[in-house]
């Protein structure tokens, strides 16, 4: 799934607003805009979740009248880390902005267990669409950025989704709050993520509303010649629900 709500979400970012911060309300463009980029990260943290270790995660996006289209992925150095390619369709107005993102990992997951009560696991062949037969999963945003506070609410609605107890889909849910801030010189934020209600999707399994994610980030730009400099930035996270901690440091490029 830069210094935003988490790393995961500069594909929203980059596709929306193609600038790889959360900035003030904007106005629409109106001629076509288009980033790429890729960001060297020491750890993939994302909503509170260790998702793997050193990893290379480029992003593609492009624009036109608040309409956008992003590509963000993420490669571990590791044979074993999952491989991850995230695309999405958004439109942002001012503050506003709306999102669906189709999430792909190369990992299979298990999605049920058939009539002997053995386990059932999806492809993770990239094509594959079945309800019961792929790894997709699709998600939809919706948020504001208040500017001094940016609120974004995101939830399964197809796809690998995570369940419940009763093993009936769960509509995993993440409510993600960031406010950014200035002091000494770099950019800072603080982000507060939680999960509403039961699911497997995330932590593992989740019994109900918790709060899964609280960090403390700071970027900078680390000047490397007159005319070039490359931004750098590093978060502090905890997980309050598997008592997980965090630091990553990452350089954008």
């Amino acid at each position: 799934m830069k210094t935003t709500i988490n790393k995961k979400m500069k594909v929203i970012t980059v596709a929306l607003l193609l600038t790889g911060l959360v900035p003030p309300a904007t106005m629409a463009q109106d001629k076509v805009e288009a980033s790429v980029g890729a960001d060297l990260v020491s750890g993939y943290i994302w909503r509170g979740q260790d998702l793997g270790g050193v990893s290379i995660q480029p992003s593609l996006g492009i624009a036109y009248k608040g309409f956008s289209l992003g590509a963000w992925g993420s490669v571990g150095f590791e044979s074993t880390d999952t491989k991850e390619l995230d695309l999405t369709l958004g439109y942002s107005m001012g503050g506003f902005s709306v999102s669906v993102t189709d999430y792909w990992f190369n990992t299979q997951v298990a999605t049920g267990v058939d009539d002997d009560g053995e386990t059932i696991y999806a492809t993770n062949k990239y094509f594959k669409y079945g309800a019961h037969s792929t790894v997709h999963v699709f998600e939809a945003q919706v948020g504001y950025d208040f500017g001094l506070l940016a609120v974004n609410w995101y939830t399964n609605f197809a796809g690998a989704d995570g369940v419940k107890e009763n093993g009936k889909r769960a509509y995993s849910s993440y409510l993600a709050l960031s406010a950014p801030f200035r002091l000494g010189g770099l950019d800072w934020a603080v982000d507060l993520g939680m999960v509403p209600w039961e699911t497997t999707f995330y932590n593992g399994y989740t019994s109900g509303f918790c709060v899964s994610d609280v960090s403390l980030g700071a970027s900078k730009d680390i000047k490397i010649t007159d005319s070039f400099s490359v931004p750098a930035f590093a978060k502090v996270s905890v997980n309050p629900r598997t008592e997980g901690a965090y630091f990553t440091f990452g350089l954008s490029f």
